[in-house]
């Protein structure tokens, strides 16, 4: 949805004169894939009605111009956000500093993942014999992502089709290869996830890309998407399970650990040494916490307490081959951690 209204507005700064809803649902990403050109449009002008109402409530000029050649007839009315009345008053000024982090921000919103969308737009609506100006691409957002299947999953969820991969779940040793009907990409506690429907499983999952395996492959397969707002569904399914799972743990104070973790979890006291650590998958909090060494003691949930006391052990025997690591040298490990509490 952000993705859809984001568009909307960037092709209505674009042009001066306004653009009808036609020229909107057919060229305007978000819009474009849906539409069909002698088909029935109905449930995606309904779609956009609800847009324009979003776009008003979160403060954007959108203005209604009538045809003078045909008053009334609402098929012509044109759709436009006046740029004078998009920019900030004259009489708000900005700090040297807070100049700077705006630059900074800056950085974030040029040339990306939505300016090859943002062009086809421009291109769509010049064929239609509607002028734009281009420097408003200049604010599409660059989406830094490492995930390599990032970019053929954002191709498969605007074509509809069906994907392939292999993804690989903590505890396993090899790779399943997984068929997903993909309905939405989000990102949620800095990480990208997949929400869509397992065809193997008939069911929705939500898939962390950087477990994927060996890239992501398009089949020839298509499917309809059912209902809306998929992605919001399967970032609140993730915040639940972000409130639900809750690890205490203790750090040093003074150490890395207690500097970090404080930030995120410790609130507005930077020296607290009990924290509450919310987390959606066990996996890769242990994965952090046993980066840490000595400086974290995880308390509870138990199940976490053994996966970072697995790590740690791991990367002990990957230093030192010359002794066996037993239960006695395993209860060691443990006595060490509970020294640092």
């Amino acid at each position: 949805m952000e993705e859809r209204l984001f568009s909307l507005v960037l092709a209505l700064l674009a042009t001066e004169k306004g653009l009808t809803k036609s020229e909107i649902l057919s060229s305007v990403q978000g819009y474009r894939q849906r539409y069909s050109m002698s088909g029935n449009n109905a449930s995606l002008e309904r779609q956009f009605e609800r847009d324009k109402d979003d776009i008003r409530e979160l403060g954007v000029p959108l203005e209604t111009v009538d045809a003078p050649e045909q008053s009334g007839n609402n098929q012509n009315l044109r759709y436009r956000i006046p740029r004078g009345a998009y920019e900030l008053p004259a009489d708000i000024t900005f700090s040297a500093e807070e100049i700077t982090l705006l630059g900074l921000a800056a950085t974030v919103w040029r040339e990306g993942s939505l300016s090859a969308e943002s062009r086809r737009a421009i291109m769509k609506l010049r064929s239609l014999g509607i002028e734009s100006d281009e420097p408003v691409l200049g604010y599409a957002p660059r989406l830094r992502v490492r995930d390599s299947a990032f970019d053929p999953l954002g191709v498969a969820l605007e074509r509809h089709t069906i994907v392939t991969f292999a993804y690989l779940k903590p505890g396993e040793t090899k790779p399943r290869k997984r068929t997903v009907a993909p309905l939405a990409l989000v990102q949620h506690e800095g990480r990208w996830h997949l929400h869509g429907i397992d065809q193997d499983a008939g069911g929705t999952r939500t898939f962390l890309l950087s477990r994927f395996i060996d890239g992501v492959q398009l089949t020839a397969r298509t499917f309809e998407p059912e209902g809306e707002d998929h992605a919001e569904r399967a970032l609140r399914e993730l915040s639940e399970i972000w409130e639900a799972n809750v690890a205490e743990v203790r750090v040093v104070p003074g150490t890395d650990a207690a500097t970090r973790l404080n930030r995120r979890y410790g609130g507005e006291g930077p020296a607290n040494t009990a924290l509450s650590v919310h987390y959606t998958d066990i996996n890769i909090l242990a994965d952090e916490l046993a980066g840490y060494g000595p400086e974290v003691y995880v308390v509870s949930p138990e199940r976490l307490q053994s996966a970072v006391r697995d790590r740690l052990l791991r990367t002990l025997a990957n230093h030192d081959d010359s002794e066996p690591h037993d239960d006695t040298r395993h209860g060691t490990t443990q006595k060490r951690e509970a020294a640092h509490g």
